[in-house]
């Protein structure tokens, strides 16, 4: 077993605080991504689990050992850099078997668990060959290859893919996704790249200001955002957030955006009545909101900046009050700027937040 437990790990540099007091538990065999904005503790996290960079207070297990004093040797991890890290004076197979020959793995055992690491990476044909012949997946590889041969139950890998471009990353996050889920090994993925976490975390860690403000599953914190930052750092577009303004009405909640009405849903309700005569933040994503050509009694009327046809969708900006907003529709829907159409808002998808402190508020069974 090689779960991963990290309890109130806290890092400091100085008077800057990395971490702080961050606990989190990694399942054996579960692929975890810590997500979020440069410099928000992610890299230095996956360090202090490395023992590259020594927590000043907390606690760090693999399986049963606290390896939180460890040096990274004892640990048996294998790691995966954002630079590659490989020999440029060694040919594929030597920088592959580097690893295994240090911790004197024997010849035999060597050869087949390189040829083997090559052949999950489908760089079999390039043993012999050395990186400047290489293009940047291929050295990718290799160094993924010198990871997996080590068969440690533990694979933490700091931001792989920035280096590629966008096409190669696409094939890589695949080609990633399938050998992780062979190997079974348990892995810490860093990444700032929130297409990345969703598309291959089995759940995600978003972390801001060396905090990890939620920690669920891709499809739950896409939809159920605990933070208008985690809503708007997750989905491309990000999060639309709206000022509205709450009101009672004839003993039910109603909110206001300018002049339009919003009813919110029943089971969200109670909760809003304590922002009776406040303001309040209306989140929502551009692909659920209903885009109509025509007036309806319960659609805003908007008027559309710009048009961005992306092939499966276009998006279309548009301006209400003093909001920009993004707003997803089928390539069908034919609208140019300054022409105005109608939106409406699902009440099941609207995300209601706390203006003071960014919570978004959910009701038990919603």
């Amino acid at each position: 077993m090689a779960a991963i437990k990290i309890e109130n790990v806290t890092k400091k540099f100085g008077d800057f605080v990395a971490i702080d007091n961050v606990s989190l538990t990694i399942e054996d065999q579960e692929f975890m991504v810590l997500l979020g904005p440069s410099g928000c503790g992610k890299t230095t996290l996956l360090r202090a689990v490395a023992g590259l960079g020594m927590a000043d207070s907390g606690r760090i297990s693999i399986g049963d050992r606290d390896v939180t004093y460890l040096p990274p040797r004892q640990r048996k991890i294998s790691m995966v850099f954002q630079s590659y890290a490989i020999f440029p004076h060694m040919n594929v197979y030597d920088n592959i078997a580097f690893g295994l020959k240090m911790n004197r793995v024997d010849k035999v055992e060597t050869d087949r668990r390189v040829r083997q690491a090559a052949e999950l990476l489908h760089i079999e044909t390039m043993l012999d060959r050395y990186p400047s012949k290489m293009s940047g997946g291929q050295r990718q590889r290799v160094a993924v290859a010198r990871a997996i041969a080590m068969q440690s139950q533990v694979l933490l890998m700091d931001e792989p893919l920035s280096n590629l471009d966008a096409l190669l990353r696409l094939e890589m996050r695949a080609e990633l996704k399938r050998l992780l889920a062979e190997i079974q090994a348990t892995t810490i993925y860093v990444t700032h790249d929130q297409i990345e976490a969703l598309s291959m975390g089995d759940r995600i860690a978003i972390m801001r200001e060396g905090r990890i403000l939620q920690c669920d599953r891709p499809t739950i914190v896409y939809d159920r955002p605990a933070t208008d930052f985690v809503g708007g750092f997750i989905g491309n577009p990000p999060m639309n957030f709206l000022d509205a303004q709450v009101q009672r009405h004839n003993g039910s909640v109603e909110v206001l955006i300018g002049d339009f009405k919003l009813t919110p849903h029943t089971l969200i309700q109670p909760l809003l009545r304590a922002y009776d005569g406040k303001p309040i933040v209306v989140g929502i994503r551009a692909e659920n909101m209903e885009a109509l050509a025509a007036p309806a009694a319960d659609a805003l009327k908007v008027s559309v900046l710009v048009v961005e046809p992306l092939g499966a969708q276009n998006l279309l900006t548009v301006k209400i009050g003093a909001n920009t907003v993004k707003v997803s529709t089928h390539p069908s829907f034919e609208v140019a700027p300054d022409q105005n159409i109608w939106l409406r808002f699902p009440a099941e998808k609207i995300r209601w937040i706390d203006r003071d402190d960014g919570r978004v508020l959910y009701a038990e069974a919603a």
